[in-house]
């Protein structure tokens, strides 16, 4: 699993565990624009900086390691991607 899926799956439970919240309320809760979180969800953005990771957190009244503390999250291995240099 990808590290942007990862992220969007843990959005979309803790939406749900929070009484359905929507996606434009959490955009109004934690001040990631409504077309970032959007864009997270769907994946289009790969790799989500800290200082959102980190608002969206605030949005759940977490903290960044409450957030990321999660089974699948807890068990990804972060891979570097290696470039091939033609030869």
């Amino acid at each position: 699993m990808e590290y942007v899926t990862l992220i969007s799956k843990r959005i979309r439970e803790l939406c749900k565990q929070r009484g359905n919240i929507s996606y434009y309320k959490l955009s109004e809760m934690s001040g990631v624009s409504t077309s970032t979180l959007e864009n997270i969800i769907k994946g289009h953005t790969k790799n989500p900086g800290i200082a959102t990771i980190h608002q969206l957190a605030l949005g759940f009244n977490m903290t960044i390691a409450e957030f990321c503390d999660f089974d699948e999250m807890n068990m990804y291995e972060f891979v570097e991607e290696e470039n091939e240099v033609a030869g």
